[in-house]
């Protein structure tokens, strides 16, 4: 999610090191099930774009602001699978290696859609956040696509 939606913000992509430290937020936070990385990612892209930067700086005035609507909005993303949880939305016990192995393998019936359909919605969740939250984004995107 940072690595895909971080050019919303800016125009330079987020640094290899900030990707690494992303890494264990997959699986749930570190494998456990617990709260989606999407959700995480998505946050990311907020703090990496509106956090502040030093000790002596100041967050942006909308990053609380925008923070907490993307996280109501990914609770009505994932309503209609029980929760915010990993284990809600992808259903892999990721410590059971053949569930891990047959999750990737994907297909039609894979749970791993749901995971697709998440990250899919919560990418346009946030990038409607930054259009109706800065315009001038929205004008460039339209710019883009002419």
């Amino acid at each position: 999610m940072l690595g895909a939606c971080a050019g919303l913000f800016r125009d330079e992509p987020p640094t290899d090191e900030l990707m690494a430290a992303m890494a264990p937020f997959g699986g749930g936070m570190g494998s456990s099930g617990q709260i989606c990385g999407t959700l995480s990612g998505a946050l990311a892209v907020i703090g990496y774009t509106l956090g502040k930067t030093g000790v002596d700086s100041r967050d942006h005035k909308l990053m609380w602001k925008l923070s907490y609507k993307m996280v109501k909005r990914f609770e009505e993303i994932c309503q209609e699978f029980g929760g915010t949880d990993c284990s809600d939305i992808a259903r892999v016990d990721w410590h059971d290696r053949a569930a891990v192995k047959e999750f990737y393998k994907g297909g039609p019936d894979s749970n791993r859609n749901n995971c697709y359909q998440v990250i899919r919605a919560t990418a346009l969740a946030l990038h409607d956040l930054v259009s109706e939250h800065f315009p001038e984004q929205k004008k460039q995107d339209q710019d883009n696509a002419s």
